[in-house]
């Protein structure tokens, strides 16, 4: 279990994953040799995954963003249809979602005519894809891989994730 000093690092580092470790030790009140260890056990443990930097798609011929819906002529084909998929460079995120529908495609292309060329020639040539429809963001209100990380309630008994 984190405590609460553990759930304030991540929430640290979510928001500035180049932060340095100094400064997240400032900020929790901490020795700094203490914070990166804490920070090793996050990591190891499995509650940081990774560190990435963002990057404007503009700048790249990357503004167009599409959703595709995936539908496969049988569940059968999910596995192996979703790999293929998230194989594809343009392909951000891959959803298994419910309903009659099987994949949500999150994509990044240059325009439609690369939009075009990627559903008709990689897409659609998945064995297993039965159709899909397209969805083209017209502009970005929000985008972000945040989300809320709550700190515990109640008093946390024990040994948490960062090993206190």
């Amino acid at each position: 279990m984190i405590d609460e000093i553990g759930f304030k690092i991540l929430r640290i580092l979510q928001h500035k994953a180049r932060i340095p470790n100094v400064e997240v030790a400032r900020q929790v009140e901490m020795a700094p040799s203490a914070v990166l260890e804490r920070i090793r056990k996050l990591e190891s443990q499995g509650y940081i995954d990774g560190y990435e930097v963002r990057l404007n798609p503009s700048r790249f011929n990357r503004a167009v963003v599409a959703f595709v819906v995936v539908r496969l002529t049988t569940l059968d084909a999910n596995d192996a249809a979703g790999s293929e998929l998230a194989r594809l460079p343009a392909v951000q995120e891959v959803h298994f979602i419910t309903g009659e529908d099987a994949f949500l495609v999150k994509l990044r292309v240059s325009g439609a005519a690369e939009l075009e060329e990627l559903i008709r020639s990689r897409i659609a040539g998945i064995p297993g894809v039965k159709e899909t429809r397209t969805h083209i963001a017209l502009a970005t209100v929000k985008e972000t891989s945040l989300f809320p990380i709550e700190a515990p309630t109640s008093g946390a008994e024990g040994e948490d994730a960062a090993g206190n």
